[in-house]
């Protein structure tokens, strides 16, 4: 596994955040919807929809954000966890290795 491929992934991930965030639902579009301008049964049932919009909206932003956290966590661990594998493994292969002419075996 390559870790700038989740560096790129976290970062991707948060630009698709902010896109969404600039891009986020009108709050105006939905009073001209009000009663009077409409009738109350249609303002109401806008009125709900854009809630629920809403609300939706701002767990997706959310949740994007904190996978883009949890990921650029994980590629911070991944890359100290391969350093600490690899740098053992030479350490040891170094230390403990000894070499057996290929006649000797």
């Amino acid at each position: 596994m390559k870790h700038q491929s989740l560096d790129g992934s976290s970062h991707l991930l948060i630009e698709l955040a902010g896109l969404l965030y600039e891009g986020r639902p009108d709050g105006d579009l939905c009073t001209t919807a009000r009663a009077p301008r409409s009738h109350p049964d249609v303002a109401e049932k806008v009125d709900r929809f854009a809630r629920f919009a809403d609300d939706q909206y701002q767990d997706l932003t959310s949740l994007l954000a904190a996978l883009s956290t949890r990921l650029r966590d994980t590629k911070s661990n991944y890359v100290s966890y391969d350093g600490e594998v690899a740098g053992g493994m030479m350490n040891a292969l170094l230390e403990t290795g000894v070499y057996v002419p290929p006649e000797k075996r």
